[in-house]
């Protein structure tokens, strides 16, 4: 048995924060599943580093640049060839859940991030040419990304809404998820066929306060915010699936919309390497962790109920850093914003990147090296 077994008898399950192909091809992916592995999530700037920066995929490039293939279209092809691939090997995790586990997320195009009407459209369309029942599409807490999550789950699409760092925009998404189910059980649909998780960006919080926090000479709650954050969430959370409202969806088959905790790799060196991993287990959440991170966990992470540990130190904190002039909704505020901006910028250095592989196989110059992009749908 290993900690993500322990943690799973907890109630979280540890999903994968990565994904590449000769990661698929080598089955290191299958061997994680083996120790306990329950879903994989990406982003742009996991499919930028990982198609551009290595050569596991030229030869698939340079297949579909001799089948005519657009930038964009190479793009969707390998990511959504990966995606396929990642689902197959947690289908026995999706089967042997019922559904509760096995997923594998792929996110909208992030240029779409203020777009409902696109944001809608381009979920259906990867959601449609996945093909699989255990993929999630990821759609980002924004104001304009709040209503197309209750489309979508209106519609039987699985959604990890991803980039919420506040407690208000985790209210909105809980919200969405429910208004969404309930427009669904109308149609008379057994609700137990979708599934949503709430990513819930920790540590990038600790990254913005703690150095507001040392300009100001406390050294007490470094490194605390951001889990104060996330359990608060949590506390949440328990309100929310509870009560008269949601027992007559559950009753329906509905799944509660575990909050999943993003961004859990420890930054600042001073801090234990599985500080929020540990702060954070507890039944009904997930944690998804990039390789080096897992690798930790496994090695020497504690598998202990934390997650709704002593909620009124949680708010003392919260509280205490107020007191102390620091607005977290203000900083979880622009914490949204560069991270829409983030997965933007990668998706355009993935696009170039792209670009340039496709340009050095058809032997163009750098006059007619723009030809090769293109605009993709919706992008504006």
């Amino acid at each position: 048995m290993t900690r993500m077994h322990e943690a799973a008898a907890l109630g979280q399950s540890i999903w994968l924060d990565f994904i590449r192909r000769s990661f698929l091809d080598s089955g290191e992916l299958n061997e994680l599943v083996e120790q306990g592995l329950r879903g994989v999530t990406s982003n742009p700037s996991i499919f930028q580093k990982a198609i551009t920066a290595s050569t596991d995929y030229d030869a698939a490039i340079e297949r579909l640049v001799d089948e005519g293939s657009s930038v964009n279209d190479i793009y969707e092809t390998l990511a959504i060839q990966d995606i396929r691939r990642a689902c197959d090997i947690l289908q026995p995790v999706y089967q042997g859940s019922d559904g509760g586990d096995g997923y594998v997320s792929l996110e909208v195009n992030p240029k779409l991030a203020y777009d409902t009407e696109g944001t809608v459209m381009e979920a259906r369309r990867l959601s449609s040419m996945v093909d699989r029942a255990n993929v999630m599409i990821k759609v980002p807490a924004t104001p304009q990304g709040i209503p197309a999550i209750e489309t979508l789950i209106g519609e039987g699409i699985n959604v990890n809404v991803t980039l919420i760092f506040s407690l208000q925009q985790y209210e909105d998404s809980a919200m969405a998820y429910i208004h969404g189910l309930e427009k669904l059980g109308g149609a008379h649909v057994d609700l137990s066929r979708v599934a949503s998780v709430a990513s819930f960006f920790v540590s990038r919080v600790d990254g913005k306060v703690d150095p507001r926090l040392g300009e100001i000479g406390n050294s007490e709650l470094q490194g605390k915010i951001a889990i104060a954050n996330a359990r608060n969430a949590y506390h949440r959370f328990s309100e929310i699936f509870s009560g008269p409202r949601w027992e007559k969806l559950a009753a329906q088959g509905a799944r509660v919309q575990r909050p999943l905790w993003g961004s859990t790799s420890t930054k600042n060196p001073d801090f234990p390497d599985t500080l929020y991993v540990d702060a954070l287990i507890g039944p009904h959440t997930v944690n998804t962790v990039p390789p080096e991170t897992l690798e930790a966990f496994l090695d020497h992470g504690s598998t202990t109920r934390t997650v709704d540990a002593d909620i009124e130190e949680t708010r003392r904190q919260l509280a205490q850093l107020a007191e102390l002039g620091i607005d977290l909704d203000e900083v979880t505020a622009q914490l949204m914003r560069d991270g829409v901006e983030a997965f933007a910028d990668s998706f355009d250095e993935l696009m170039a990147g792209i670009g340039e592989k496709v340009a050095g196989i058809a032997g163009v110059d750098d006059r007619e090296r723009a030809d090769f992009f293109t605009v993709p749908s919706g992008a504006g």
